[in-house]
């Protein structure tokens, strides 16, 4: 919506104001129940998103603003169901058409059909739809409650794929000297509560809060003497002590990983990690050979660690069990744990 659309609406009554987008609001949704194309569903969720951007600022009560914002994520959720359902999609290609109204808004003329197309043909950025189909994937309970804003999306994301990590795999019976770690680390900040979105690690895998990640049963999997070798980037150095602490082990040195390739950051350009060496009982290496603290190896693939880390682990620790939790691919030697496991070993 223009300035110019909302310095005009302002000059109008609030109650005219609230009445144009209410009754706006209710011919959405209207559309929304019948809409059957992504290009229906999207013009649903614009329409309801610039309702409530204009009801925010000409102030017109929770009561209006909360009815689009409903709109929205139900319109935005629909939009999901069908982006899911996309290479099933024929027919002709529609257009989206309207004429402008006095509360700003965009007058629903839905195009009948979608063909199988990309999203920059859909009219859709990557944003929106994978925010869509987040939405989609969630329970109905809890779309609800987003809607409602009882919940954010970041947070029921959260929960959720917390939920499937723990579910996903079960833990080993086994006890092991040797564990290695590469949490999926969730990040807390701003980004994370940002409706929509999510923040770049969750893009690529489920994420857990520190609690859920302290409510582990790790320390049940060790035997008295074990060793930890656990990754976590710098912004969370010190959120990984309780986990630390939670697991059983206590800190003792670290490694650094020095990728070569930066990633951004907010205070710097970040182009290390670190893989922190805690112990239990006696913790000890049965090969005293020593190695650099600062491992030079340029990154590949999000989160793939480098082998010269695992050989580095093999050779200090010659006997005992070894287990690495959230892994990615089967390791000769060691009992992997994770949701993403590839089939073909290193």
């Amino acid at each position: 919506m223009s300035k110019a659309l909302a310095r005009r609406g302002s000059t109008l009554p609030a109650n005219v104001l609230a009445d144009r987008v209410v009754m706006r609001l209710r011919e959405a949704e209207k559309a929304l129940q019948a809409a059957t194309t992504i290009h229906q569903a999207k013009l649903v969720a614009d329409v309801a998103s610039a309702q409530e951007v204009f009801a925010q600022r000409q102030k017109l009560g929770d009561e209006v603003i909360g009815y689009a914002h409903q709109i929205k994520i139900y319109a935005l959720a629909k939009l999901g169901d069908l982006i899911i359902e996309m290479p099933k999609a024929t027919g002709t290609r529609g257009q989206l058409r309207g004429t402008r109204d006095g509360s700003g808004g965009t007058a629903l003329v839905l195009p009948e059909h979608d063909a199988a197309a990309t999203y920059a043909e859909l009219g859709l950025d990557r944003k929106t739809a994978s925010v869509a189909q987040q939405l989609a994937a969630l329970p109905a309970a809890t779309r609800d409650a987003i809607a409602n804003k009882e919940l954010t999306l970041a947070k029921a994301q959260r929960a959720t794929r917390s939920a499937a990590v723990q579910q996903r795999a079960s833990l080993p019976a086994a006890k092991f000297r040797v564990i290695v770690a590469d949490p999926p680390w969730t990040y807390g900040n701003a980004i994370d509560e940002a409706m929509p979105g999510t923040t770049v690690a969750e893009t690529h895998y489920p994420c857990m809060t520190i609690k859920d990640l302290c409510a582990m049963p790790i320390e049940a999997l060790c035997e008295p003497d074990a060793v930890l070798f656990l990754w976590v980037t710098s912004p969370l150095l010190f959120e990984a002590v309780p986990v630390v602490k939670a697991w059983g082990f206590a800190y003792k040195t670290s490694f650094v990983w020095d990728k070569v390739k930066h990633n951004v950051g907010f205070y710097n350009s970040v182009r290390h990690e670190f893989l922190l060496v805690c112990t239990r009982g006696s913790g000890v290496p049965d090969n005293p050979k020593l190695f650099d603290s600062v491992v030079v190896s340029e990154r590949t693939a999000h989160s793939v660690k480098p082998n010269i880390f695992y050989e580095m682990i093999d050779t200090l620790y010659t006997h005992g069990k070894k287990l690495e939790l959230f892994g990615r691919r089967p390791r000769k030697g060691w009992v992997v744990y994770g949701n993403e496991i590839a089939e073909e070993p290193e």
